[in-house]
């Protein structure tokens, strides 16, 4: 199946009238039915996935509407994976942080494979059009993991006058060379066999007793799967017709290599023994082993695995009929392994899902529901996170009757790492606050603390404020976070000055906090945010911006609460359909 649909068509025809044209441009090179489709990277963000808006759209289910990106970062193309539901893979390796990418990397995106081309080759591998098809069925992935199961790859060549027939995946059900109620037996025996089963590790074994029932013929036999991960060929399931049977499976690699790669059935007689075996000879019949092997497909017509059954019977070898029935059956063994393997995989998602939840309404208990009511006041906040959980953090603490502390902060990062270390500083900040009043000493407690056990990379840009209610005055630290936006009556906008901005929580011990102070007047109002307000970004990856950000504020004389859903609504009409690339958390409060 073309991955990319009639949208594939028209790329490959425009990939290949500007294939020199993009050469010495950073490209993507779609591997596909032995061509290559060129995608010219941007040198800022190309994004791969099945929306229309994605610079490179893949038109396969297995494919998230936005599931990776490249991005240029210290002068770098990097993959990144945005958060896909079959992940991205480097070199076999699932991509869990931005990566840089090198020149012949292999970049998989769901299914569909690419070759990352930096273009600085000086004329050295230049694009062709073409490519092996070692891109698709390395050799290190034909290398069978070593597992306790007793099967090997043999390096003996396999002569053409060996393999005794092939057939196509396509040609299964279209061959009736064996009875249409022979092989609807054998399909109904394999599901009934298989019906219920959803623990993967119990399904393999139990096509493979269905197989030896179908063919009574056979004495050995294996499963063998293909890593998503690695790539790697790894045996899951063997069996023999003799309980006493230990001898190794031996498979050879070129016939391997042929039915994943061609998903093709061969069924061969093993005559490596005597190079000049006749094989009308009814006396060299004695030492004969017939095989087959299958391939196991997905419902993307995609090589999961194979399935190879073999006989050391001089009498009862495998024939076209044999293969036409086995292929049949690995069609149906391998649907359902398919549906077990979704099957768990939706569980084990729904079970994700569940424990994010209630991470979600853990995180939103620590996070305070309302504001205290103060005469002449009045208080706004709203969190949204990127994903189920962040990293972003707002809170209010009544210190007296008239005297309150506001926190905000920003845990670099997002999700549930950013999440924990959110519940942790929310934690220690209350009960800091309890018993150190004053912002500068508070600051340098929660830095201290956070410090002392710190995980790497996860410090925290933080602001401290203690509102004074009675006199109007509001003293803030702020420690690496942007300074807050306050609206003056004039409508001018105030903010504390480079100088008077310390380090984020969290990487410098013992570091002298200072703090800020300014008074608000009735009507004036603060306006505290994180990064995923200022750089929201839209589908012309256009940042919000600070400066509309700062006219909006300027041009408004409404309330906190109006004020804080008037920002809100901006970010959203900048960002149209766009998904949110980071938390977004607004603290709005001033005098009536």
């Amino acid at each position: 199946m073309n991955p990319l649909g009639f949208a594939g068509w028209f790329c490959t025809v425009r990939g290949t009238e500007h294939n020199q044209r993009a050469w010495n441009m950073a490209l993507l090179l779609l591997l596909q039915g032995g061509e290559t489709i060129p995608f010219t990277l941007s040198e800022s963000e190309t994004v791969i996935g099945r929306h229309s808006d994605c610079q490179v759209m893949l038109n396969s289910n297995m494919v998230s509407r936005r599931h990776a990106r490249v991005v240029v970062r210290e002068g770098a193309y990097c993959i990144e994976d945005l958060g896909s539901g079959n992940g991205t893979y480097l070199n076999g390796q699932p991509v869990l942080e931005p990566t840089p990418l090198k020149h012949d990397d292999r970049v998989k995106v769901g299914p569909i494979l690419f070759r990352f081309d930096s273009g600085n080759t000086n004329g050295e591998n230049t694009p062709t059009g073409e490519y092996s098809e070692s891109d698709l069925i390395s050799p290190e992935s034909l290398d069978i993991k070593p597992t306790a199961l007793g099967v090997r790859l043999s390096d003996t060549d396999v002569d053409s006058e060996q393999i005794m027939s092939s057939m196509s995946s396509t040609d299964t059900f279209s061959m009736l060379t064996v009875k249409p109620e022979v092989k609807l037996k054998a399909i109904v025996d394999i599901t009934r066999a298989l019906a219920g089963t959803t623990r993967i590790e119990a399904l393999l074994p139990k096509i493979l007793d269905t197989l030896f029932v179908i063919f009574p013929q056979a004495d050995r036999g294996c499963i063998l799967l293909r890593d998503p991960d690695s790539g790697q060929i790894i045996p899951h399931a063997t069996k023999h017709r003799r309980d006493d049977e230990d001898e190794t499976v031996k498979i050879s690699r070129t016939i391997l290599r042929k039915v994943l790669e061609e998903k093709r059935g061969i069924l061969s007689a093993d005559a490596s023994n005597d190079s000049r075996f006749d094989a009308s000879a009814s006396i060299s019949n004695l030492s004969i082993r017939s095989m087959m092997c299958v391939p196991m497909l997905n419902p993307y017509e995609e090589p999961m695995g194979a399935i190879h059954i073999d006989t050391q019977s001089a009498f009862h070898q495998f024939k076209q009929n044999d293969l036409d029935l086995l292929m049949a059956v690995a069609s149906q063994a391998a649907a359902s392994y398919y549906s077990a393997e979704l099957l768990v995989s939706h569980m084990e998602r729904q079970r994700l899902e569940n424990e994010m939840n209630m991470a979600r309404n853990v995180q939103a208990a620590i996070l305070p529901k309302t504001f205290p009511t103060v005469g002449g006041y009045e208080f706004f906040a709203n969190y949204e996170p990127a994903l189920a959980v962040g990293g972003d953090y707002y809170d209010c603490i009544p210190l007296s009757a008239d005297r309150m502390c506001l926190t905000f902060g920003d845990v670099a990062g997002k999700g549930v790492a950013a999440s924990l270390v959110m519940s942790r500083i929310s934690s220690f900040v209350r009960s800091t606050m309890e018993f150190v009043p004053h912002v500068e000493k508070a600051a340098m407690r929660i830095n201290e603390h956070m410090c002392s056990s710190s995980v790497e990379g996860r410090f925290v840009t933080f602001v401290l404020s203690m509102m004074d209610c009675r006199k109007h005055k509001l003293s803030c630290v702020i420690a690496g976070h942007m300074s807050p936006m306050i609206r003056r009556r004039d409508g001018s906008i105030d903010t504390f000055d480079d100088e008077d901005i310390g380090v984020p929580i969290g990487v410098i011990d013992d570091f002298p906090y200072t703090s800020v102070h300014t008074t608000l007047q009735p009507g004036e109002t603060v306006v505290i945010f994180t990064d995923g307000v200022s750089e929201a970004l839209n589908h012309n990856n256009e940042l919000y911006g600070i400066e509309r950000l700062r006219k909006l504020v300027a041009n408004s004389s409404l309330s906190a609460s109006q004020l804080g859903q008037a920002i809100r609504e901006d970010v959203r009409l900048h960002a149209g359909s766009r998904p949110q690339n980071d938390d977004i958390t607004l603290m709005v409060f001033g005098r009536t």
